[in-house]
């Protein structure tokens, strides 16, 4: 008998699997697999969502348009070129969609987000990957793997998982040098972590061009990850055309009412930010007294080298941790599987994760 059938190359696409989120005979687990916010969310984000339930009956604005002035009051950003999702995620594979089709070519780097090369198999387009210098984006590899029928390219800044940026004068130098007809697509989902003078979110390159794309998330620093909302700057052109291929009420009025509440509470963002600017470097500098890799982080997560084969492999590390309900993200997906990524966590999952690893490395060493 014949069946329907999905158009051809969807069955080769490896469905997207998330961090660990439990651990078999443990009721508490520390959960740092996901890149989620350490701190939580802001108790007027939680309240402003608590006022939505009066109107569950009710659509959401379609154009999410308080969202989007709160966006353009706090950036400084003509509100026409911003535009909302369902996650990041859904502004990735909807831009895919809108400019990559069957026969044209989709790059990004060696170890880039998961999103990019799904989103581009599921329109029929081909994944292609730069090569990265010591886990860092490199622009002539970009360049060099650009094709004539690449039509995105995709640079997460900084990247997941690997914690590593490149500086406003690579972006600059890698939008000059690419064709005009080619779509740079610059992630930023962990911008908000970082207070340092060499790092632009590209807000500047969107202005100063009609084919550049500044993804960003209400994910990671301001907690609001299981309601699933991202945001965009981009060309008004570029908006017009999202705003063609997305549904019609894609965001949430409880997402929306959240997420100004979060831009709002300047307070809890600043204290997020210390949180994490503490801890990364506390535990950088701890997994390094133990004799182990680091790849130098700016984000809210670190990863870190075990090995990929033998007792003292990232599976094993894994194996061990995950008994003790510490629960990091193993990444081969992303061709490191001799590695594991661990979120920033709260003070005593911090110290639970170093105080585990010391009692690894002695179970080792006996």
């Amino acid at each position: 008998m014949s069946r329907p059938a999905p158009i051809e190359g969807i069955m080769n696409i490896a469905p997207y699997v998330g961090g660990d989120s439990k651990a078999e005979g443990l009721r508490e687990v520390m959960k740092l697999s996901s890149n989620e916010a350490a701190t939580g969310t802001s108790p007027k984000a939680v309240a402003a969502y608590k006022v939505e339930a009066d109107t569950l009956h009710r659509y959401p604005d379609g154009g999410a348009n308080l969202l989007r002035d709160a966006l353009a009051e706090m950036h400084g950003l003509n509100a026409k070129g911003l535009i909302c999702g369902n996650g990041s995620d859904e502004i990735i594979s909807m831009i895919t969609h809108a400019y990559a089709g069957p026969g044209d070519d989709v790059v990004y780097t060696d170890h880039g987000f998961l999103m990019y090369p799904l989103s581009a198999m599921a329109c029929g387009a081909r994944p292609l990957k730069a090569p990265e210098s010591d886990f860092t984006a490199s622009v002539d590899a970009l360049l060099d793997t650009v094709t004539p029928n690449t039509k995105i390219v995709f640079l997460a800044n900084p990247n997941n998982p690997t914690g590593t940026y490149v500086p406003p004068e690579a972006l600059r130098r890698l939008r000059t040098e690419l064709p005009s007809h080619i779509l740079l697509v610059v992630d930023a989902a962990y911008a908000e972590f970082i207070s340092r003078n060499d790092y632009t979110p590209g807000v500047e390159l969107v202005e100063a061009n009609d084919n550049v794309i500044m993804t960003r998330t209400f994910s990671k620093i301001y907690g609001l990850a299981a309601l699933r909302l991202g945001w965009a700057y981009c060309p008004e052109e570029i908006a017009n055309v999202f705003h063609r291929v997305r549904a019609p009420f894609n965001v949430n009025a409880a997402a929306q009412a959240a997420g100004v509440a979060a831009l709002q509470d300047i307070g809890h963002t600043d204290m997020a930010r210390s949180h994490n600017d503490i801890w990364l470097a506390w535990l950088s500098d701890e997994f390094s007294r133990l004799g182990l890799e680091i790849i130098p982080s700016v984000a809210n997560f670190i990863s870190v080298r075990f090995g990929a084969d033998g007792p003292r492999s990232a599976s094993e590390v894994h194996t061990f941790l995950k008994a003790k309900g510490i629960l990091p993200r193993e990444i081969a997906a992303y061709g490191m599987g001799d590695f594991l990524r661990f979120t920033i966590g709260l003070e005593h999952e911090n110290r639970a994760v170093i105080a585990a690893m010391e009692e690894f490395m002695e179970t080792m060493r006996g």
